[in-house]
């Protein structure tokens, strides 16, 4: 995510993958925002429940880090930002479950959620909330997503706010009320913020907030 910070106006810095809980609440105080990336399945164990065989890779460092700086920038009130993983790991934290394989979990669904190449194409919309911090943001009712997971938010934490929904009902976006700026979503606008504006003002507005 370096680029797109960089044509945001900020000035990426990546953390070292860690798991001393003093060094991490350090960077927490440090840092002025937190961007929460995509990547690997969250452990089904930090939400109760066992490993399927349809879970994909795991990495319980990251796992343990994340939930310390999470935890921390909360207290703190700092900006976070998270995108797909960064979406389910917010509502793992606060409480909240998934879905570990939504081919298999989520029959229902008609959307592919996990595209093939190119993910620069939206291939299907999402319905964003009003009186949401997205909604604020971005001042439009909907719009045309790129979707690569197979993971998603099953039961929203009570400390969450759906801000944007699918077709199927899946929740694409989340916020965390009375903080100033907790958003993440299931999307992912690092591929074509070049390509809509909307994506971009995501990466423009966290790193703003940053700022303030």
């Amino acid at each position: 995510m370096y680029k797109q910070l960089g044509d945001a106006g900020g000035i990426p810095i990546m953390l070292p993958l860690i798991t001393d809980k003093d060094m991490i609440l350090r960077l927490a105080k440090t840092f002025d925002g937190f961007l929460f990336t995509g990547g690997h399945d969250i452990n089904p164990e930090l939400y109760g429940e066992e490993i399927e065989d349809f879970s994909g890779e795991l990495c319980n460092e990251r796992d343990i880090m994340e939930a310390i700086l999470f935890s921390k920038v909360v207290e703190l009130d700092k900006p976070a930002l998270g995108i797909c993983r960064g979406l389910q790991l917010f509502n793992v934290l606060l409480g909240g479950t998934l879905y570990q394989d939504i081919p298999t979990q989520l029959s229902v669904s008609h959307i592919q959620h996990k595209q093939k190449p190119p993910y620069t194409k939206p291939v299907h919309n999402v319905y964003i909330a009003k009186d949401t911090l997205l909604y604020h943001l971005l001042q439009t009712d909907s719009l045309k997503v790129n979707s690569y997971h197979h993971q998603g938010i099953k039961n929203l934490s009570e400390q969450l706010m759906s801000a944007a929904n699918a077709e199927d009902g899946l929740i694409e976006a989340v916020v965390m009320p009375n903080k100033k700026f907790i958003l993440a979503v299931q999307w992912h606008p690092e591929f074509n913020y070049k390509l809509d504006d909307y994506n971009f003002k995501l990466f423009l507005e966290f790193v703003r907030a940053c700022k303030c």
